[in-house]
C-alpha cells in the first residue's frame, strides 16, 4: 500500500552522488578546456555551464554530508504508516 509519503522519507546515497559529481566535474573542466583550445566557443560555454551546475551540486552534497545523519527508522519500522484494515 502506498501512502504518498515516499518523497519525504526517501534517502539518497550521498557518497555515490559525491563521487559521480567529482567525475562529472573533471569531465566538464576537461571538455571546457579542450573545446576552448580547439576553437569551439559554443561547446566550451556549454561545458562551462555544466561545470557551474556540477559545482553547485557538489556544494549541496557536501553540505548535506556535513549535516550528519538524520533519523532513519530501523528494519522493524515499516516505510509507511500501517493500514487500518
Amino acid at each position: 500500500m502506498r501512502t504518498g509519503s515516499e518523497p519525504r522519507t526517501a534517502r539518497s546515497a550521498l557518497r555515490m552522488r559525491l563521487w559521480l559529481s567529482v567525475w562529472g566535474l573533471f569531465w566538464a573542466i576537461a571538455g571546457a578546456a579542450a573545446f576552448a583550445l580547439a576553437g569551439r566557443p559554443g561547446w566550451a560555454v556549454a561545458c562551462g555551464v555544466l561545470w557551474l551546475i556540477v559545482t553547485v551540486d557538489l556544494s549541496v552534497i557536501v553540505r548535506r554530508i556535513r549535516q550528519g545523519p538524520h533519523y532513519q527508522p530501523g528494519p522493524d519500522v515499516p516505510p509507511y504508516p500501517p493500514s487500518r484494515d
